[in-house]
């Protein structure tokens, strides 16, 4: 069973790797039910697995939408006053995130107003948006107007 495997939160029915692993389950019970080993070992048996595959769904579910996000989240970084990449391709509802690794602070400006401008990044700070609409949208450095970017929405 691989409990890496996340299911995401909310869903209205359960996703096909959550759906398998639950028939998995099921079929393996009424595999140990079949066998005479006494019903007392096929009970501890099937509760035990049952247990099991609930609890690994349980804790994909808790994973919570923070880091269901995480997979659709797409980085820039800020590097010798240069975004990297300066083109980046997302589908659309994706998370764009910058991170400056500069020594020198960064603001991040949509050159359409597409999205809100970032506060002053120092090292190590980051700051994000999501793009819902397909288009291309330029950004720049507003500290640092030379810097440009692009990030183009599918």
């Amino acid at each position: 069973m691989n409990a890496t495997v996340q299911c995401p939160p909310r869903a209205a029915t359960l996703p096909l790797h959550c759906a398998t692993r639950l028939k998995r389950t099921l079929r393996l019970a009424q595999a140990m039910r079949s066998r005479p080993i006494g019903i007392g070992r096929t009970l501890l048996a099937t509760t035990l697995i049952a247990s099991a595959a609930l609890a690994a769904t349980q804790r994909a579910y808790a994973a919570g939408p923070e880091q269901v996000a995480a997979a659709n989240t797409y980085r820039v970084e800020i590097r010798n006053f240069a975004f990297v990449p300066a083109t980046i391709t997302v589908p659309a509802g994706a998370r764009i995130e910058w991170i400056n690794r500069d020594e020198e602070p960064h603001l991040i400006v949509s050159t359409t107003g597409a999205f809100k401008a970032s506060q002053a990044l120092d090292t190590d700070d980051a700051f994000a948006t999501t793009l819902a609409k397909p288009g291309t949208y330029a950004y720049y450095c507003g500290i640092h107007p030379m810097m440009v970017g692009k990030i183009v929405v599918r």
